[in-house]
């Protein structure tokens, strides 16, 4: 389960890399633009947000994971 998390979060960070990439190069000229490859990585960045915080709560329901809390000393 830890590695799943792992993999899905830098899946998260890779999206939102592409998008920023996208939107610092662009593409000028011939009537083309920036927007729809940014926007759809921001948009898949979105969706695997959505879909970790819903793995991770379906895994606390079904005893896969357990919160450990902060041990205070």
């Amino acid at each position: 389960m830890k590695i799943l998390i792992a993999v899905a979060f830098v899946a998260i960070l890779g999206a939102l890399a592409f998008a920023g990439v996208a939107m610092v190069r662009g593409k000028e000229g011939a009537g083309t633009s920036k927007k729809p490859t940014m926007m759809r990585a921001l948009a898949v960045r979105v969706g695997l947000s959505v879909a970790l915080f819903l793995c991770i709560l379906i895994s606390y329901k079904l005893g896969w994971i357990q919160p450990t809390g902060i041990v205070a000393r």
